[in-house]
């Protein structure tokens, strides 16, 4: 994986670019913050303008959305992030320090708070985002004290990575993070993204020279994006190469996410998904 890791940091100093043509645009959101797609095909998106989470088909049908500002299990104060799988939903509810969880119809499940640990290796504030990887480990990053939590699936702690003892895999602002088929963790860190294994070793640094602001990986497809620019990666082949996406046919205003699925491109905007397809 390090080998491939290094030949895709590589392929960043000539981008070649892949363009895609608009076929439709699906939901209508407030002011979306962070989306996710199941192998099922369902979306789930978080609304920071409204504290709710939507879920809808990817024909667009909306199946189910709540929430609203608050504090108690079904409500939030800045879902930042959301991840899911086919059985279970998390959400970063930033402002109120927690990963909160749901099953795959968005039934509230469980809430993971330790803020006022006796413990405080596994304190931590303002989760910013999560994801889990295929051994059901849950990573998320603790933007209070700039670092990647992991827990296990009964919520106890496991470790801290990426704080102050990394080196040159300290974390000065993380943002997001994704995790592939490895079970590697990829880090946004300012114009960077930081790999680090399971076990939280520091494994690669790609420098992309530019502020990203979202990293998703599906099904080993990495998608990477700024403002206004879309970068992918499929980490399944050998010598993976990181191309710029061109978009046709439709004139984003701002880009919030990214993520390929079945062989096409959905872009998350501030209030609604659009659907490209490759030329």
């Amino acid at each position: 994986m390090i080998k491939i890791l290094s030949l895709l940091l590589l392929s960043i100093i000539s981008i070649s670019a892949q363009t895609f043509e608009y076929l439709e645009s699906i939901g209508k959101f407030s002011n979306a913050s962070s989306f996710y797609i199941t192998a099922n095909g369902l979306i789930y998106i978080s609304d920071f303008g409204k504290d709710e989470i939507i879920m809808i088909d990817t024909l667009g049908n909306n199946l189910k959305s709540f929430g609203g500002y608050g504090w108690d299990e079904n409500s939030f104060d800045d879902p930042s992030d959301i991840f899911a799988d086919p059985l279970t939903i998390y959400v970063s509810d930033k402002n109120n320090h927690s990963i909160k969880r749901f099953d795959k119809t968005l039934n509230y499940l469980s809430a993971l708070y330790k803020r006022e640990s006796d413990n405080s290796e596994e304190q931590f504030g303002y989760p910013v985002s999560c994801a889990t990887s295929n051994q059901g480990d849950l990573y998320f990053i603790d933007s209070e004290n700039k670092r990647i939590m992991k827990f296990d699936i009964f919520g106890n702690f496991i470790s801290s990575f990426g704080g102050f003892d990394a080196g040159k895999y300290q974390l000065s602002d993380p943002i997001q993070l994704a995790i592939n088929s490895l079970n590697n963790i990829f880090v946004i860190d300012e114009t960077e993204i930081k790999v680090f294994d399971h076990y939280g070793n520091g494994i690669s640094i790609i420098d992309t020279e530019t502020k990203l602001k979202s990293i998703r990986i599906l099904f080993d497809q990495l998608t990477a994006c700024t403002d206004k620019d879309i970068y992918y990666a499929n980490l399944k082949v050998l010598d993976p190469k990181l191309s710029r996406i061109v978009l046709s046919g439709f004139d984003c205003t701002e880009i919030v996410s990214a993520i390929m699925f079945n062989n096409k491109l959905y872009v998350l905007t501030k209030d609604t998904i659009l659907i490209f397809n490759k030329i």
